[in-house]
């Protein structure tokens, strides 16, 4: 998107931005970003290395798609910041560069054994999950889907019929 963004989702982005959902999504994303990477370095790292091979190679795998996940969510969150904090024009925030991006790494890995990996990995990835689709649904709602079109104001469609009519006289 560009400079001919809708003046209504302008102000959807700007709305959120300045919200108390967006404090509480802010502050969960990076409070996970900071406990995974704790966990990853520390605790995770020594579990990693007592698992067989293939549960390593699924752990190396999950993690990967988990930072990523957390990356992607933090990288829109911060974007979301620099509007609320004036460093970015909610136009801006349209552009594609900006927004949830590497779906197809982010949603998958369902088809992992959860049996063989580390419990702390397994809390990781379903909290990063839930908060990346929270994410992705926010994002599709403001830059993605066009608000349904309001209902006409009663009192003005019946003043446009009236005009219609008269104006036929």
């Amino acid at each position: 998107m560009n400079a001919t963004t809708a003046p209504w989702r302008a102000d959807v982005i700007q709305d959120f931005a300045r919200s108390e959902l967006f404090e509480r999504t802010f502050q969960e994303g990076m409070d996970l970003v900071e406990e995974t990477a704790t966990y990853l370095d520390g605790p995770g790292r020594q579990e990693s290395k007592l698992l067989s091979r293939n549960a390593a190679l699924a752990y190396a795998s999950e993690s990967m798609r988990l930072t990523t996940r957390l990356m992607q969510v933090a990288s829109w969150l911060l974007v979301q910041r620099a509007v609320r904090e004036g460093d970015m024009a909610a136009d801006a925030a349209c552009e594609d560069r900006y927004r949830l991006a590497a779906e197809d790494v982010c949603r998958g890995g369902e088809d992992v054994a959860s049996d063989d990996l580390p419990a702390g990995l397994l809390v990781l990835l379903d909290r990063s999950e839930r908060l990346y689709e929270r994410v992705r649904h926010l994002d599709r709602r403001m830059y993605v889907e066009a608000p349904s079109d309001p209902a006409p104001h009663p009192v003005l469609s019946q003043l446009d019929r009236l005009k219609t009519a008269l104006g036929a006289f």
